[in-house]
């Protein structure tokens, strides 16, 4: 999907253009945008809503041919709601409706001039992400690995966006877009089988990513792991004939002596639970509990298309979880790498493992904050349901304003995360009698231990955890990684520039 800006005004007029198709807005009062008032010289608009053909309701669209005001061939009406206050949701869906239109048109280029501007507390530079996003999703495909691909989607596949053709639009065009292109590859990793998006896989596209947008690389191998001593990595990896990989990006885009921003991610390419196995129905699924690696991926996939200013590494710990003869059991204590000893009372809570060894890692960058991303608990989705990912940090001042800033990166985002708690009530029920501290707690707050466990390997710097067990991916029928938190994560990256 191609998508450019163009203004218009008294001299270069919206009627005047020539194009396959104008989507312009109305609302519930039968009132006009500004951009269907110049296309209504005939009354042909005003005429299609009096006749109650078109409510105005936010989503609902109307095509109308040969518009006497408009050189387009076709006018698109596009239900906004209340003129009084367009919402987020209004607008969302007006958008969804106008895409839906576009796709069984047959032309190939469209105009879209919806009122950018006047979504209530949002601006246009939301509005646009709004759009590409969405238009990148509804023609994403899911058809890699058959062997006979879907037909190519038909309709419009150029849009303009009518909008000022200044510096700040065109920022907001390009980082839309490059938002868009990092979801289309975390959701294209997340949705590969298992077989074929390995570790070895993971750290394949990480190299190609370096080598299309000029990052440094490093793909530790076991050797290099154990002579790090990442015990606690280590050991998930033994039930696996899948070699380990430990991968490092780094996009140096701000000042040489700037602290980096470190994002960690979890790599479990396929997690069966280990010899805590899971049950069969919805295993397949499991194949997404490295959507946090790939959400790692598809950011640096959007900061190095933007060229974004600023300092900004990579952690992928990649594994998989597989029952063997060499496989670690319940009842294991394994050395973390920073030497605090864990009892494995469920190799299924396999991620905190692989992720403790990587936070440990992060501390040789002196970063000025860490983030890891990973699909750890189901009890997040207990908690949360589908809509926001899980946020945990500590409590003091550097870690409130870290919070906030993931907060409001995720509502500007539309790519949302609601704050949970942690602390030592909850690293009270990690106790072990022979290790450190176990590998899950005792019953209740399970996402809550979880986070407590990981924040005993960060004590050195600033960090938050997103469990993004409930938003990576959808089931059902709608089957499909969702490329989240992407939007959220190059979000939190532009402010800091």
């Amino acid at each position: 999907m191609d998508f450019s800006i163009k203004a218009f005004d008294t001299k270069n007029t919206i009627a005047a253009a020539k194009s396959g198709c104008i989507a312009v807005a109305v609302f519930e009062n039968k009132k006009l945008s500004q951009e269907a008032k110049a296309l209504d010289k005939g009354g042909e608009i005003t005429a299609a809503l009096k006749s109650g053909d078109l409510s105005g309701k936010a989503g609902s669209t109307l095509l109308l041919r040969d518009v006497s005001g408009a050189a387009a061939s076709r006018v698109l009406l596009v239900g906004m709601g209340s003129d009084d206050a367009v919402s987020e949701k209004s607008f969302a869906s007006a958008v969804g409706a106008t895409l839906k239109a576009f796709a069984s048109l047959g032309c190939q280029d469209a105009i879209i001039a919806l009122p950018l501007a006047d979504v209530k507390e949002r601006d246009a530079a939301w509005a646009m992400r709004t759009i590409v996003i969405a238009a990148h999703e509804s023609v994403f495909r899911t058809d890699t690995q058959k062997s006979k691909k879907d037909p190519a989607p038909a309709g419009v596949h150029k849009i303009t966006l009518a909008a000022a053709a200044n510096t700040e639009s065109k920022t907001a065009l390009a980082q839309a877009t490059a938002i868009a292109n990092g979801m289309n590859l975390t959701k294209e990793l997340g949705n590969l089988s298992a077989n074929v998006c390995t570790p070895t896989y993971l750290a394949n596209t990480a190299k190609k990513l370096a080598k299309e947008f000029k990052f440094e690389v490093e793909v530790l191998e076991r050797k290099q792991l154990e002579a790090l001593k990442m015990g606690s990595f280590l050991s998930v990896t033994n039930g696996s004939e899948e070699p380990p990989k430990f991968i490092v990006l780094k996009h140096m885009g701000g000042k040489a002596k700037d602290a980096p921003v470190v994002l960690v991610g979890k790599g479990i390419t396929f997690d069966t639970g280990g010899i805590s196995i899971k049950a069969g129905p919805g295993m397949d699924e499991m194949k997404y509990d490295m959507c946090g690696a790939a959400s790692v991926l598809g950011t640096f996939r959007a900061i190095g298309e933007m060229g974004l200013k600023l300092n900004v590494i990579g952690i992928v710990a990649a594994c998989e979880n597989m029952p063997s003869g060499r496989a670690t059991k319940p009842g294991d204590i394994v050395t973390s790498m920073n030497g605090l000893t864990i009892e494995v009372l469920n190799t299924d809570a396999e991620g905190r493992l692989i992720l403790c060894d990587a936070l440990t890692y992060a501390e040789r960058f002196n970063p000025a904050a860490v983030v890891d991303i990973a699909t750890l608990t189901g009890a997040c989705i207990v908690a949360l349901g589908h809509h926001n990912s899980g946020l945990f940090t500590r409590t003091d001042a550097a870690h409130e304003k870290l919070a906030a800033e993931l907060l409001d990166a995720g509502q500007n985002a539309s790519d949302t995360a609601w704050r949970l708690p942690i602390g030592e009530l909850y690293n009270e029920q990690l106790k072990s009698n022979f290790a450190d501290l176990a590998n899950i707690g005792t019953p209740g707050g399970a996402s809550c231990t979880a986070a407590a466990f990981l924040e005993n390997f960060t004590r050195k710097y600033t960090w938050a955890h997103l469990d993004i067990a409930g938003t990576a991916w959808k089931s059902g029928g709608a089957k499909g990684a969702t490329g989240r938190p992407v939007p959220l994560l190059a979000t939190f990256l532009i402010n800091r520039t």
